[in-house]
């Protein structure tokens, strides 16, 4: 006799249970929101300035909640500038005319020391928020924001215009929209690079955490010194009273912050980005993680996606009358001549009135007979940039290029680089400070340690992404052709990672002049150690709040790097995305 068939709707209208990672996840979720609310409500007490703030306390009971107070501001300017990236880099890399502009816009934007932004900020954000301590707060999450941003940028523009042709091919054959290509190909075709690149910036944001949460505020000609409550402000206090007991408690406690970012946060999304990875046979070992795990037992995820879904149908179809996915466009040739006319028109137009204003300004307040003294002064922190660059490349190039493509060494190295990739090297300042102070080492010499403990780690990163990337079945043909290790990295290691040098070589570039900043002006207690160059300078001026001669040296690092950038890096860049892009 036949057995009964079951009922499939049974098993449909049964309510699901929870599952133990339901429950751990929700519990999370909750008391993250609880803490993020509670944090909140201590960023917008009253404030005026001009009247001293709440002094920071070296209380070892206190850093628990300054830490919280500072990772707040850290992952609010990660966001920030992971929209930015998004928008910024779309722009650059699909609008021929915008192009042109904002690529060297962005050049200019990385090489501006963060010195030069905050009083920007300040006067910005507190008339904003005028009577609440929010204007200071956002003054200094948009100082972090400014040396996080742009090496993100960097590596979504450059994924973007280095896309495979295939996946450009398909974009056109299915038909997509702008918005349905933007996050079914741009987004996961960059995002190994994005995402390495995005604990980079995490480690740049705690690299200006001091700097950004101890401000001064000038009113009527006083300056009123402002420190908000953070790990970076403690740190600094500890410093200044010589306690070199609160500083190694305050580098373990950032140690255990660092540990627990990555393992928490950054260790899932690498081995999430695993899935976009590009190649034809799949990789033997890749990366894992314990926090993903838990997460992919869990409904809530899709259940937050099931929910959102609709949100993401409706953008489609409203974003449809835009246009597809065709790039470039077909345009009458007499219409883009007259276009790019009036473009250029109007950017020589508003440059024009810029520089005079600025030069106008410069010219009355500073003086350019002062120009040629911080010329010299920025060929000393050049010369000491191309050294740490020589050095970080024959250092870091060959560790990277073995820790990306050797899967079991991968597994053990990748938790250690991501350590490295978001731990504040300047937290080791004071006490390479104290070292420099016993040996009676120059400064002029030891900058270049202290700016490379900073900048190397671009380079670093970027080539583990590189070699990460490389197509298994790409390295297994080496490994079947039997190819000499000259050969394999000629044909194969060099031309997939030479994109993602480029892109941290020109990051680590401005990386390094901006740590001129801390790494040429140091102090431990009531010694302070000077060397020649224009991060010095830079530093000086800003105590001293003599915002025209800040300026001045703001513009002419901002030259030196430009000019760099437009001679040097952009032809690799020309090179990196004709001869080596997939």
């Amino acid at each position: 006799m036949p057995s009964r068939p079951s009922i499939p709707a049974r098993a449909v209208l049964r309510r699901p249970s929870l599952s133990p990672a339901d429950v751990f996840v929700g519990f999370v979720m909750l008391a993250l929101l609880y803490v993020a609310v509670r944090l909140g409500r201590s960023m917008t007490v009253n404030f005026t300035p001009g009247h001293s703030s709440e002094q920071i306390s070296t209380d070892l009971s206190n850093l628990p909640y300054y830490a919280a107070r500072s990772l707040v501001r850290m992952f609010i300017a990660l966001g920030v500038s992971t929209i930015f990236t998004f928008i910024y880099g779309t722009a650059a890399a699909r609008l021929p005319r915008a192009q042109k502009i904002l690529v060297p816009i962005l050049d200019i934007l990385q090489s501006i020391p963060i010195l030069v932004f905050l009083p920007f900020s300040l006067a910005i954000f507190i008339n904003l928020f005028s009577g609440s301590l929010l204007g200071v707060e956002a003054a200094s999450i948009f100082v972090i924001f400014t040396s996080q941003a742009w090496n993100m940028t960097f590596s979504f523009y450059h994924s973007l215009i280095s896309q495979p042709t295939e996946l450009d091919e398909a974009a056109r054959m299915y038909r997509l929209t702008k918005w349905q290509r933007f996050w079914k190909l741009d987004v996961p075709s960059s995002m190994i690079g994005l995402v390495w690149n995005a604990m980079m910036s995490m480690g740049g944001g705690w690299f200006f955490l001091t700097a950004s949460e101890a401000v001064t505020v000038f009113v009527h000609g006083t300056s009123t010194p402002i420190e908000l409550p953070g790990i970076g402000s403690f740190m600094g206090a500890a410093v200044e009273q010589g306690s070199f007991g609160k500083v190694i408690i305050a580098i373990v406690a950032m140690v255990i912050i660092v540990v627990g970012t990555n393992f928490l946060v950054f260790r899932p999304l690498v081995a999430w980005a695993e899935k976009f990875r590009i190649e034809n046979s799949a990789s033997s070992d890749t990366p894992h993680s314990v926090v993903l795990n838990v997460l992919r037992r869990s409904s809530i995820p899709g259940l937050l996606g099931r929910v959102s879904h609709p949100i993401g149908r409706a953008l489609d179809r409203v974003t449809r009358p835009f246009g597809l996915a065709e790039y470039p466009l077909a345009i009458d040739a007499r219409r883009k001549r007259l276009g790019d006319g009036a473009f250029w028109l109007l950017i020589c137009g508003v440059s024009a009135l810029g520089a005079y204003a600025g030069l106008s300004y410069l010219s009355s307040h500073v003086g350019f007979a002062h120009f040629p003294y911080l010329f010299g002064l920025g060929l000393a922190t050049f010369a000491r940039v191309v050294i740490l660059l020589t050095a970080s490349t024959l250092i870091w190039v060959p560790i990277g290029v073995k820790i990306g493509m050797d899967p079991k060494l991968s597994r053990y190295a990748q938790p250690v680089v991501q350590i490295l990739a978001s731990f504040p090297a300047i937290l080791l300042f004071p006490l390479i400070t104290l070292v420099f102070i016993k040996l009676h080492v120059s400064l002029s010499v030891g900058a270049i340690l202290l700016m490379m403990l900073g900048a190397q780690w671009y380079i670093l990163f970027n080539v583990i992404a590189g070699a990460s990337s490389i197509p298994n079945d790409l390295r297994e043909m080496g490994s079947n052709m039997q190819l000499t290790r000259r050969l394999r990295w000629r044909r194969i290691i060099l031309p997939a990672i030479f994109p993602y040098y480029v892109t941290g070589g020109i990051t680590a570039a401005g990386g390094a002049w901006n740590a001129s900043i801390v790494a040429e002006f140091v102090t431990w207690h009531h010694t302070t150690l000077h060397a020649v160059g224009l991060g010095n300078y830079i530093a000086v001026q800003s105590i001293e709040g003599k915002f025209a001669f800040l300026l001045a040296a703001g513009l002419v690092m901002s030259i030196f790097v430009v000019v760099v950038n437009r001679v040097f890096w952009r032809r690799l860049y020309r090179l990196a995305e004709s001869r080596y892009s997939m």
